[in-house]
């Protein structure tokens, strides 16, 4: 690929537009380097450091280093004082299944899955997207949740809550037409072990999003292990009260 920038059109540009909304910049897929693909690029470029360290140019365009450093954004993220390695008691709820699903998550995570050789790539992804038909290059979050129930249910798909999908959107609404959905707003709803918890990404309408595990509720904090918002298997804190993008939460039933 050579150097894109304002007035480039192509393939390129298309593949450029993907690597942005997979980075949560919505910019729609046109394969002409428009303004908003060259403001985006230029508020990524502010916020990256180059495979050596070294802040980006803000340029608005983008050559090899920029290209490196969309294809690897996330660096892994270690472990915080939140204990996501141990399950939580069973005073915390959760069901049965949900709870299983949780702890191939918390195997996963101390196995330290992730990303191996670029974005979305590497022997993790593989195995997360292989049962939904797809390899590597693709967001696994959603195929990550779903790898995590198919091991809860001993590897027989038809076993699964869910049909196994690599949609985080595509997962939630199955458990909503299923009746086994949250928003989340609901008077003395709690999240608790097991339950899915989906986002929004780029855009309400956009159809994409993003997918997680919860791990625990306390304190008005929830707890979520999680598949592709590092480059590896990780675990989050959120204020419940303050949760952005949030579509709901799914229990099994």
């Amino acid at each position: 690929m050579g150097l894109l920038k304002k007035g480039s059109a192509g393939q390129d540009v298309s593949a450029l537009q993907l690597l942005l909304q997979e980075l949560d910049f919505n910019v729609p897929i046109t394969g002409v380097f428009d303004t908003a693909t060259f403001n985006a690029v230029r508020t990524f470029q502010a916020g990256h450091l180059d495979k050596n360290g070294t802040p980006l140019e803000i340029d608005g365009k983008v050559g090899e280093i920029t290209l490196w450093a969309l294809q690897n954004p996330r660096t892994k993220i270690a472990f915080t004082d939140t204990n996501f390695t141990t399950m939580p008691g069973l005073d915390k709820g959760g069901h049965p299944m949900g709870r299983l699903a949780l702890q191939f998550a918390i195997e996963e995570l101390k196995a330290e899955a992730g990303e191996i050789g670029g974005n979305n790539r590497g022997m993790w992804v593989k195995k997360y997207m292989q049962p939904a038909g797809l390899g590597e290059g693709d967001s696994w979050c959603a195929g990550f949740v779903s790898w995590c129930f198919l091991q809860a249910v001993g590897g027989d798909k038809a076993k699964m809550p869910f049909r196994y999908s690599a949609g985080a959107r595509d997962i939630f609404n199955q458990f909503k037409n299923k009746g086994m959905h949250f928003l989340g707003t609901e008077d003395g709803f709690l999240p608790q072990p097991g339950d899915i918890v989906a986002w929004w990404r780029v855009s309400l309408p956009s159809g994409k999003g993003h997918i997680g595990i919860l791990h625990h509720y306390g304190d008005g904090f929830i707890y979520t292990i999680e598949g592709n918002k590092a480059a590896n298997v990780a675990g989050f804190a959120y204020v419940k009260t303050r949760l952005d993008k949030v579509l709901g939460f799914g229990r099994v039933r």
